[in-house]
């Protein structure tokens, strides 16, 4: 349990199979620099992870351990034939997962494509007391990070979805953990109930929630994606163009398009992020938000 002046306890979970990607060095260097989260990896890689942080936990399940809990604990057949189908199911890690989420006063997901910054410069206590559910954008549950309150209400709220056991079952994927699709209408500003879907996605049912005042919900654009450049990691920040902060630099377009490095060595506590490549040389002058 967590102790009253410390930090309200996190523990983010990620599903991989198969061999770590190439930046996968930079999601466990960031991890680093958030000391106060776990990052739970459930994976059946048995390699040794060089350098891995104290708060990286690594939790061996093969993809079928996963799929036959999942069966069992939703009381029909899940589809879980491949990897990417995990995404889907990522909502309901709190539900199936309760032996590893136990203790933490919030659980989430994240992505291992994803270079985090100061996680709790923008996830305060205060947030915390206040929010049942925490997205990193406004129009959408964001799947890459979305942060959950640890009990059993938060926890099988997928269950609210009345298309939750078609998506679980069906082998294509839906994008139930964000819209359903839905992007195209989100960018041009219209509400997910204005969206046509062929699903009742994360995002219909935490914004109905929260716009009926059953939970509390936390929208807002706190994260950063594209190919932008002008990006530079500085001792544990994610920061563009010397001015703006993020929780976190998502590489879901960048890893797309990049010149993969050939040989990493040790990732330094500054780096930039241009929109082909990743440059360890050092500035001249630290690009830190308020240095001189």
């Amino acid at each position: 349990m967590t102790q009253p002046g410390t930090y309200k306890h996190i523990g983010l979970l990620t599903c991989w199979f198969g061999l770590y990607p190439w930046y996968f060095p930079y999601y466990l260097h960031s991890c680093s620099y958030n000391p106060s989260i776990d990052f739970i990896i459930i994976t059946d890689n048995d390699e040794i992870i060089p350098h891995k942080p104290q708060n990286v936990k690594i939790v061996r399940k093969s993809l079928e351990e996963v799929k036959l809990c999942a069966s069992e604990k939703m009381g029909f057949t899940v589809s879980m034939d491949y990897p990417y189908k995990l995404c889907e199911f990522k909502p309901a890690y709190g539900f199936l997962f309760p032996e590893i989420t136990a203790g933490y006063d919030f659980w989430g997901y994240s992505d291992i494509d994803v270079i985090f910054g100061n996680v709790r410069e923008f996830i305060t206590d205060e947030m915390l007391n206040k929010y049942d559910f925490i997205s990193l954008r406004h129009d959408y549950t964001t799947g890459c990070f979305a942060l959950y309150r640890n009990d059993k209400r938060m926890n099988a709220f997928f269950m609210r979805s009345k298309d939750y056991k078609y998506v679980f079952s069906d082998p294509s994927y839906h994008n139930f953990d964000e819209c359903g699709f839905g992007f195209a209408g989100l960018h041009l500003g219209k509400s997910i109930f204005e969206v046509e879907t062929r699903i009742e996605s994360l995002t219909h049912i935490i914004k109905a929630a929260d716009k009926n005042n059953e939970i509390n919900a936390h929208f807002d654009f706190i994260l950063m994606e594209g190919t932008a450049g002008r990006l530079a990691f500085d001792n544990g920040r994610i920061i563009y163009k010397k001015e703006l902060e993020a929780v976190l630099y998502h590489l879901v377009t960048f890893k797309k398009g990049c010149i993969v490095p050939r040989r990493l060595g040790n990732i330094p506590s500054y780096y930039t992020i241009s929109p082909t490549r990743i440059s360890h040389r050092k500035p001249l002058k630290s690009a830190r938000v308020g240095s001189n």
